[in-house]
């Protein structure tokens, strides 16, 4: 009785064809994000600066207090949110971040050795 190998079937092109496309669904998905955000910065500054102007000519107080300033300050709470969504807490420090900063510390410690 003879035994046979059963492996599966794989073509390389389909394979390959299948990554590029899901490389590119996920491409697509990070710039729509981009753009998504952009869009909520471009309406968070003309609606802002729109009530901001509003509300400060026509109150009493003027642009002095809270009031004018309101609706930016809890609107762009949710604004850093959206851009904490979109570029990722690690934008600020970057993903080597922290190992850069050992290997900085560790070469000043070892300037001090010598």
């Amino acid at each position: 009785m003879e035994k046979y190998s059963i492996e599966p079937y794989e073509d390389k092109n389909e394979t390959s064809d299948y990554r590029r496309e899901e490389a590119y669904m996920r491409a697509r998905k990070k710039v729509d994000s981009l753009i998504g955000f952009y869009w909520h910065l471009a309406v968070y500054i003309i609606v802002n600066a729109f009530l901001i102007l509003l509300i400060g000519l026509n109150s009493d107080d003027g642009f002095g207090g809270f009031g004018p300033y309101a609706t930016a300050i809890f609107w762009g709470i949710g604004l850093l949110f959206h851009f904490l969504g979109v570029f990722g807490p690690d934008f600020i420090f970057g993903k080597d971040w922290e190992q850069r900063k050992i290997k900085e510390f560790m070469d000043k410690e070892h300037k001090d050795w010598n």
